[in-house]
């Protein structure tokens, strides 16, 4: 798994005087332009919304959301005084005009000054980046009804007659205060909102436990914090308790609960030599394990790390939005001026004042925020989703591309089947022993990383066979492996290998095709440029896997085998499993020229494998998918990885992405068509039919819950049958 992304050497991010101090080593991001990069809280030069750190805090202790509630909280008396003074006061006759409009100036200066602070240095550094967005308008349009009526307070005799309205010219200080208050409203709405498209994170990183129970040399037994667990100490797994860090059972036996991580409600029976994932629960016997990752090397930190660095991806779909949203303020303010001198100048009396309302109204109901969260937290929900289901979503592209796949491509071993091989059969060639080519193949097989392998050598173990070390080891991935045992070179795989050896198989051809018709993997062994014998593994299909292949075969998608096991296996799997197209026999790049040909026939494709022997045709694919139980390159080369190994996750990763597709579209259709009708009936196109004008209060409500409803839309994702 990669390191947390470094700060960015980009723009400069201003600090944010409400936002403190940053953990150690912690990187702050913004949640729509996940470039934007840190080792400190600050807002983003881009859009203006504070940095979020790239892993949550557990405690949910959110410094802006700390600091918008006390300014929204003590200035909202003020704003209600202000409004009922600016709509009643006359009718009232609670105070004289010329009072009224001071007492009005007094109480909107800690409004406008303290609580909209914040808005109006996002919009002074909007400009200053050269970045017009939300705080833009918001800061002019707001400054502009404020600035407006202090000047009219102060001189109102700069002011023709036109501006008199009843006994004085008319001042907008309860639309500069309510437009700050319910903004600030809006803000803690969609802070509040935003917060849970990151539960899963959270839900995750609070699985690991604080402690474990170490073994100590003298037999004795002591409880440890979980940061000074290091590889190799032995620690005690009592029943009840989570499995403090990855490992290997070295005593006892239990059920282990793993669907915090991977999603399979039954729990997993653990045995001696068993592995553990940290993080999951044993919930009977008592187990004693080895340490074999801790820290950020563990599964679950692994998890963390690529679900938060999907988060924070950018989905294709997200560059419309940017580019639309590039253009969107400028456009906005052109509008604005456009309002109000079309007022000022040709409508109906007092026309300048009409004009200058309206202008706000348009600067102020326009929402870019809703145009740039509109993919972020699809793809923030849908990701943690996923994780809760043990699957993996590398980035935000991933996601908007599997839905479009209608090509599968699969490995056999450890995709298919188990890939846990168990040894059937070793046959001899005339003047070997079956024992002699056992122990000769396991020798050899020592240095490979294969199940396969695995399964020879743990057998010529339990045997008692005397293994030597194998010198000059080479692997052909995916053909076999070549080396010296003993003094002799070896040879050990499939037909393609002895052909390239130049051992002819033919005495041992009837005994490995009968073995492949039922389903075994059969691997040749030569020594010395002749043919020694055959080795017989067979690995038995996956429970889920017939299952899984019905469902995507159901949503349309062809399946295609393609495996380094000889055809007669291959096509015995396959017609076993109704499989549409066998590759045997291939090679890495075989699988890789496989993957090529299909993309170029029009298909868009996806590979599940797990080995080494299968990273190229993962990266080559349009979507990579690796089992969670394979290789760490096999998972470094996909975009998706599916935490047990299990094909059904395909179906659910489809699902989502269909459903977070669907959504980003709902999201993005909603913004657009809010600011679309929005706009005008600000500029107040409608008046001369229907005589409405829009309030800029009313403008700042409706632009303060765009935003909360476009995440509370994502949020639906997490409900959503997949």
């Amino acid at each position: 798994m990669a390191p947390a992304t470094p700060p960015s050497a980009g723009p400069h991010v201003p600090e944010d005087d409400a936002i403190g101090a940053a953990p150690v080593g912690a990187i702050y991001t913004c949640p729509m332009h996940s470039e934007i990069r840190q080792d400190h809280p600050g807002i983003c030069p881009k859009c203006g919304m504070a940095l979020e750190p790239l892993l949550p805090d557990l405690n949910d202790d959110n410094p802006e959301r700390r600091d918008f509630q006390r300014r929204f909280w003590w200035t909202l008396p003020l704003s209600i005084v202000v409004l009922v003074l600016a709509m009643f006061g006359h009718r009232l006759h609670l105070v004289d005009t010329g009072t009224q409009t001071w007492v009005e100036l007094v109480l909107s200066l800690p409004v406008v000054l303290w609580a909209g602070r914040p808005f109006f240095q996002r919009g002074w550094q909007s400009i200053v980046n050269r970045s017009p967005n939300m705080w833009t308008l918001i800061s002019l349009g707001t400054g502009a009804a404020f600035v407006y009526s202090v000047v009219a307070t102060l001189a109102p005799g700069v002011f023709p007659d036109s501006f008199v309205s009843m006994g004085r010219v008319g001042v907008y200080y309860e639309a500069a205060a309510v437009i700050i208050s319910l903004t600030l409203l809006g803000q803690l709405l969609e802070l509040k909102a935003r917060s849970q498209t990151s539960a899963a994170i959270k839900s995750l990183l609070g699985l690991s436990p604080k402690t474990a129970r170490r073994l100590k040399d003298d037999g004795g037994e002591e409880d440890i914090p979980i940061t000074d667990v290091h590889v190799g100490d032995r620690l005690r797994v009592r029943p009840g308790e989570k499995v403090p860090v990855d490992g290997v059972v070295v005593e006892g036996s239990s059920s282990v609960d793993e669907s915090m991580l991977t999603g399979e409600p039954v729990p997993v029976d653990k045995r001696e030599g068993d592995r553990l994932i940290g993080a999951t629960l044993n919930t009977s016997g008592a187990l004693v394990m080895r340490c074999e990752r801790v820290g950020s090397e563990t599964v679950l930190s692994q998890i963390v790390q690529m679900v938060a660095q999907a988060q924070r991806s950018k989905a294709p779909m997200q560059r419309m939005a940017d580019s639309v949203a590039g253009w969107f303020v400028l456009t906005v303010v052109a509008i604005a001026l456009l309002t109000f001198f079309g007022w000022g100048l040709f409508g109906p009396a007092p026309s300048w004042i009409f004009g200058l309302i309206n202008a706000v109204s348009v600067l102020i109901i326009a929402c870019p925020c809703a145009l740039g969260l509109a993919t972020p937290m699809s793809i923030m929900v849908a990701t943690g989703r996923g994780a809760t289901q043990g699957v993996l979503f590398r980035d935000a592209a991933a996601i908007e591309n599997l839905r479009r796949v209608d090509t599968l491509i699969v490995d056999k071993t450890g995709t298919l089947t188990e890939g846990r091989p168990a040894f059937e059969r070793a046959v001899p060639a005339d003047g070997y022993s079956a024992d002699e080519v056992l122990r000769l193949a396991a020798s050899l097989d020592q240095g490979s990383e294969h199940p396969l392998a695995d399964a020879i050598v743990r057998q010529a173990r339990a045997q008692g066979l005397a293994l030597a070390a194998p010198e000059a080891f080479e692997s052909g991935s995916g053909i076999g492996v070549r080396g010296q045992v003993d003094g002799r070179r070896l040879a050990l795989g499939n037909t393609v290998l002895m052909e390239q050896a130049g051992v002819p198989v033919d005495a041992l051809a009837p005994q490995a095709e009968a073995l492949r018709a039922e389903g075994a993997s059969v691997m040749y062994l030569a020594a010395d440029g002749r043919l020694a014998g055959l080795l017989a593994v067979s690995d038995p299909v996956k429970a889920s896997t017939p299952e899984a292949l019905a469902a995507l075969h159901a949503a349309g998608l062809r399946i295609v085998m393609a495996t380094g096991d000889g055809p007669t296996t291959a096509r015995s799997v396959a017609a076993r499993l109704g499989i549409d197209e066998v590759h045997g026999e291939v090679t890495p790049a075989d699988k890789l020229a496989l993957v090529e040909r299909l993309q170029k026939e029009g298909r868009v494709v996806a590979m599940a494998g797990d080995g080494i022997n299968d990273a190229p045709a993962l990266a080559r694919a349009d979507v990579g998918i690796a089992m969670g139980t394979g290789t760490d390159v096999a998972m470094n080369s996909a975009q998706i990885t599916l935490v047990k190994g299990d094909l059904r996750g395909i179906s659910t990763a489809r699902g989502l992405s269909q459903a977070a597709v669907d959504n980003m579209k709902q999201n993005l259709w909603f913004a657009l068509l809010y600011n679309g009708l929005g706009v005008p009936l600000a500029a107040g196109v409608l008046y001369p039919f229907t005589g409405w004008l829009l309030s800029p209060m009313v403008a700042a409500l409706a632009m303060s819950l765009s935003s909360a409803s476009v995440v509370g839309n994502a949020l639906r994702l997490r409900k959503r049958a997949l």
